[in-house]
């Protein structure tokens, strides 16, 4: 686990005034070793064998908390929301492996081309993913 996002993690909830709780450090711990989308079932079975008694209301209030100050990105996979530490500071899409849920950070933003098709228009906002199988997923 890189020990420098840790420590950058850790620095960001303090400025956002937020306690670095055990139940907070594990739960990120946890989403630094998978680098990829986990489901907040994932996280809570994880949890639950460190933690009795921890709710599933604790695991969703933290990773909502860990995504509203820009820890934790999230997306829908397969009809259930997904989590992961934000992998960067800077603007970028990513491709997600269908089959074993690896991401690549993707660097080129097509949107600026788009707003060309729609004169007029302002966006505020986007997010793109793409899916598909990466390499070694093909080759099984």
């Amino acid at each position: 686990m890189p020990n420098n996002e840790k420590e950058r993690i850790k620095t960001t909830l303090k400025d956002h005034g937020f306690k670095l709780t055990k139940q907070r450090l594990s739960l990120i711990e946890i989403l630094l070793k998978e680098d990829r989308y986990v489901t907040a079932t994932y996280v809570y079975n994880k949890m639950s064998g460190i933690y009795d008694g921890i709710s599933y209301d604790t695991i969703y209030r933290n990773l909502y908390t860990l995504h509203e100050i820009g820890v934790v990105e999230e997306t829908t996979l397969d009809g259930e929301m997904q989590y992961m530490i934000a992998c960067s500071d800077h603007h970028h899409h990513h491709f997600i492996c269908d089959n074993c849920g690896m991401v690549k950070v993707i660097h080129y933003c097509p949107v600026d081309e788009w707003q060309k098709e729609i004169p007029g228009a302002k966006i505020d906002g986007h997010k793109i993913e793409l899916y598909g199988l990466c390499s070694n997923c093909r080759n099984d």
